[in-house]
C-alpha cells in the first residue's frame, strides 16, 4: 500500500519523521512531500505567481522513504505530488504529526488539514495528525495510533469525501482515556497584537493570542446530535479525538431559512421597478 505524507511543520519536523518511519517500517511505501520550512497557519493557500521548487532529500527519514522538500504551501505540496511527483495515486494521503492541536475552528488556518484536505478533494482518502502540545516532541503514541488507524481503514474504507482530523493527547500510552469520535468544538482566542518598532524604526505588529478557556454558544450542537461531545471536549479528558470533515462548507440549516426571505423573484421585481 502506497502513502503519501505531508506537513505544515517542515521537512525537518520531528512530527513527520516519527510518521514516515513507523509506516515504513510496518512496510508500507512511504512518499513525503512536504514545504522546506515551516508553513503553520497558511490554511489552503496556493502558490500562482510564482515557481514552485521541489528537491530530493535522502538523509532524514528511514531506508526506502522518497522524499521531497517543496517550496509551497501544504496544500501546493499534495498537488505537486499527485500531479507530477509520484507515478500512481497513492492509497492514502496523511498530513502531520503536527507540533500542537488541530481543534475546532483551528481546521479553518491549520495547513496540516488543509494538506489531507487536498488529498480529499482529489478523491483520494486522506487523514490530518496532531499531538495536542507544542513543547512535548514525543510522537510514539501518535505514530502507534496512525498505524493502527491506517491499518483499519484499509479494510474498512472511508466514505466518499470524508476527511478524518485526528487530535492525539501529549501523553503516555498509560494515560489515554480511549478514542472517541466527535464533532468539531468551537475554539477561541483572545488575540493580541504586540507593537514593536523594526532597526529603522518602522513600526510592525506581531500576533500572540492565547487560547481561551471559554467556549463560547456552538451553533453546530443544536445541528448535531448533543449526545457526541466535540474534539476540544474530549481532548481535556484525555480522549485521542477522530472528527470527520468535508470540504463542503454549505450551512444545511440555513438553506430553508433563507428561502423564506423571498429573494428567489428579485430579477423580476427590480426589472419592473
Amino acid at each position: 500500500m502506497q502513502l503519501l505524507i505531508s506537513n505544515d511543520d517542515g521537512i525537518f519536523a520531528p512530527g513527520i519523521r516519527a510518521l514516515a518511519n513507523r509506516l515504513a517500517e510496518a512496510e508500507y511505501e512511504v512518499m513525503v512531500v512536504c514545504p522546506d520550512r515551516e508553513r503553520s497557519a497558511t490554511g489552503h493557500g496556493l502558490t500562482l505567481h510564482k515557481p514552485i521548487r521541489a528537491e530530493r532529500v535522502d538523509s532524514i527519514f528511514a531506508a526506502g522513504v522518497k522524499a521531497w522538500a517543496c517550496s509551497g504551501t501544504p496544500a501546493d505540496c499534495v498537488k505537486l505530488a499527485l500531479g507530477a511527483l509520484v507515478e500512481r495515486p497513492p492509497d492514502f494521503v496523511l498530513s502531520g504529526i503536527n507540533q500542537g492541536a488541530n481543534l475546532g475552528t483551528d481546521v479553518l488556518y491549520s495547513g496540516t488539514v488543509s494538506a489531507a484536505m487536498e488529498g480529499t478533494i482529489e478523491g483520494i482518502p486522506s487523514i490530518a495528525f496532531s499531538l495536542t502540545s507544542f513543547a512535548d516532541c514525543e510522537f510514539g503514541v501518535a505514530a502507534d495510533f496512525a498505524y493502527t488507524l491506517v491499518t483499519q481503514l484499509a479494510q474498512q474504507p472511508l466514505p466518499k469525501h470524508m476527511l478524518l482530523n485526528v487530535n492525539v493527547p501529549a501523553v503516555g500510552p498509560e494515560a489515554i482515556a480511549g478514542v472517541k469520535i466527535t464533532r468539531q468544538g468551537v475554539r477561541r482566542y483572545f488575540d493580541m497584537f504586540e507593537k514593536r518598532t523594526d532597526p529603522r524604526g518602522k513600526t510592525y505588529y506581531w500576533l500572540a493570542g492565547e487560547v481561551s478557556e471559554e467556549v463560547p454558544f456552538d451553533p453546530i450542537a443544536e445541528v448535531i446530535a448533543a449526545n457526541i461531545p466535540s474534539d476540544v471536549q474530549a481532548i481535556r479528558e484525555n480522549y485521542i479525538t477522530i472528527t470527520p470533515l468535508q470540504y463542503n462548507l454549505t450551512y444545511a440549516a440555513g438553506l430553508e431559512s433563507l428561502q423564506k426571505w423571498g429573494l428567489s423573484d428579485w430579477g423580476e421585481r427590480n426589472a419592473q421597478g
